[in-house]
């Protein structure tokens, strides 16, 4: 294990900590780097709320797994699930439009410093969108304040400004701006999938059982950040899922025509929505399956 990364991560967490009584928000995934931060906040010894924020679109072992980890009481469930948002967006959710996400994941912690579990190593956007902090919103007022203490930044293309270090400017800009911006540390940003894995083998913590079943990464079943091929598995793994969504797709449709939408020919019907979703393909399921979706 890194014993210098994991310092530093600690470092960076007693550094931002808020000097008030509710602490950081952190934003606990069930996943693999949440779990880190999960740890890494109890050994900083820094005040902490761990919440997650359900999709109802989550795998059942993660549910399990996350409620037996930080306690029912803090897992928060959404105004509307994702089956309501997609009727009312109209639109599955893709990598371009992922109001599931702004909606449904990165809800909570107002007014609070939160702790995220982002890593750069995960994406391309990752690299380009995440730093040791990020602050969004408000960016002309955050950038005169960052100017204002002499701060070293630079422009994210999100709405905010991206810090690499714990200096004290850095921390005095964080305290001037967590109230009124959304605020986030990220303290193993700069950590690969090994030092993750170490450290958690290290701590003794299992992690979430969909690892040991062979899954790579953990979220919303048929999130389409993963990839069609990671779609099609998860599909293939959880086919209620499935069956949902193309129900779902259909109960959008519908609501499209009530509202004098247009509505694509490739759009003909929830299987249609699903095989353009997948990448052109629909899946192969068993005969049971395809007959409760017929139905």
């Amino acid at each position: 294990m890194n014993i210098e990364m994991e310092r530093r991560a600690i470092e960076c967490l007693k550094a931002f900590e808020p000097h008030d009584e509710q602490g950081y928000y952190l934003c606990y995934s069930g996943g693999k780097d949440g779990d880190t931060v999960r740890l890494l906040a109890q050994l900083a010894g820094v005040a902490h709320q761990c919440k997650h924020n359900l999709t109802t679109a989550d795998a059942p072992e993660t549910v399990y797994y996350i409620r037996d980890t930080i306690g029912k009481e803090n897992i928060i469930s959404p105004a509307l699930s994702i089956w309501q948002l997609i009727v009312k967006k109209g639109i599955p959710p893709s990598r371009k439009v992922r109001y599931c996400c702004s909606e449904l994941k990165e809800i909570g912690g107002k007014g609070q410093v939160k702790i995220t579990g982002v890593r750069k190593a995960e994406s391309k956007s990752r690299r380009a969108l995440q730093e040791l902090v990020t602050i969004s919103g408000a960016p002309k007022h955050t950038v005169k304040a960052a100017e204002g203490l002499s701060v070293s930044y630079r422009i994210s293309r999100r709405n905010g400004i991206l810090l690499d270090n714990t200096n004290d400017r850095s921390r005095r800009l964080v305290a001037a701006r967590y109230k009124s911006c959304s605020v986030a540390i990220n303290p193993i940003s700069d950590w690969e999938e090994s030092d993750v894995w170490q450290f958690l083998h290290h701590y003794g913590c299992k992690s979430n059982p969909l690892y040991q079943c062979g899954f790579k990464r953990i979220g919303c079943v048929g999130c389409p950040l993963g990839g069609f091929k990671n779609m099609k598995r998860e599909f293939e793994y959880y086919p209620k899922f499935y069956e949902n969504y193309i129900k779902t797709f259909d109960r959008m449709i519908a609501e499209r025509a009530r509202r004098g939408q247009e509505t694509s020919k490739v759009w003909a019907d929830g299987e249609a929505v699903m095989r353009w979703w997948l990448g052109g393909e629909l899946l192969n399921l068993p005969v049971e399956i395809a007959h409760n979706l017929a139905v």
